[in-house]
């Protein structure tokens, strides 16, 4: 990767996204990172500032349970940067209860997937114009644990839940974040944009934040150097800078060995992958968030 780059990053105010910058920013890389409090977005430019004084920083904020806001910032970030080498699309929650957006969407399927598609989409001119460019996708093999799929009805699903019943959705939204880089891959193919996703493994960062038990679990976790999420953004530094996964497109990557991995089923299957892509690219339309 060229010096001067640029990344675009979401959920870079703490955990994955915060490491992969503060390391981006070492690299030479200009950061345009996505916050929602200016007060945590301060605290982040002052930590990569602190590794790296040179460094550009530039924020851009919005609500990414928003889909109004991300629509926003994904053209604000298009106009002020009309060459994009790289977007991450970290940013995620695990909420342990049901929460509905002022736009009528299940809470967990807006942030962790329909934001990343419609910012995606809204950043492609920008990713053509830098010739060779990478969409990185945080995924999970919490994936595994999907449940039912049932499209298009998963997008607008905002039956109730417990806190237990909070992993299917939280597994099934990781599962299309998998299933929408492939399908991605074979739409951009030969466009010079490589299209990849990763497993982060476990890591302890504020995703479980929920929990009231959160913070106790997390200084236990440190100190038996359990879920070190130095690992989770080591993975996602590789597909961003090493110049192998530039070659490679609609892959599913491994924390450490940054080895393939197959999709649980029926993730890597090609047809649900475009039936999902069409329910969403349907809402999205129906919404009025893209034309």
């Amino acid at each position: 990767m060229p010096n001067k780059a640029t990344v675009v990053i979401t959920g870079a105010t703490n955990g994955l996204g915060q490491l992969v910058a503060i390391e981006l920013g070492r690299r030479g890389f200009d950061l345009v990172l996505t916050a929602r409090s200016k007060e945590r977005a301060e605290a982040t430019r002052k930590q990569i500032e602190a590794n790296t004084p040179s460094v550009n920083i530039d924020f851009f904020y919005g609500d990414l349970s928003l889909l109004k806001d991300v629509k926003r910032v994904g053209s604000e970030i298009a106009s002020a940067y009309p060459k994009i080498d790289v977007l991450l699309n970290n940013a995620g929650i695990h909420a342990f209860e049901p929460r509905i957006t002022p736009e009528g969407l299940p809470e967990m399927i807006a942030v962790n997937y329909l934001a990343p598609w419609l910012l995606t989409h809204s950043l492609i001119p920008s990713l053509q114009n830098a010739g060779k460019a990478r969409v990185v996708n945080v995924a999970s093999e919490a994936s595994h644990r999907h449940g039912v799929l049932k499209l298009p009805e998963d997008l607008t699903d905002t039956t109730p839940f417990t806190a237990r019943g909070s992993s299917p959705i939280y597994g099934k939204t990781k599962l299309f974040n998998i299933m929408f880089t492939a399908e991605l891959a074979r739409r951009w193919a030969g466009t010079g944009i490589s299209v990849n996703a990763l497993n982060p493994g476990f890591n302890v960062t504020g995703l479980g934040r929920e929990l009231w038990f959160a913070s106790v679990l997390e200084r236990l976790l440190k100190a038996l150097r359990l879920g070190d999420p130095r690992r989770g953004a080591g993975i996602i530094t590789r597909l961003i800078v090493e110049p192998e996964y530039q070659e490679m497109t609609g892959g599913y990557f491994n924390v450490g060995t940054g080895k393939s991995i197959d999709p649980v089923s029926p993730g890597g299957d090609a047809t649900t992958q475009h039936k999902l892509w069409k329910a969403t690219e349907d809402l999205l339309k129906q919404k009025g968030f893209i034309s």
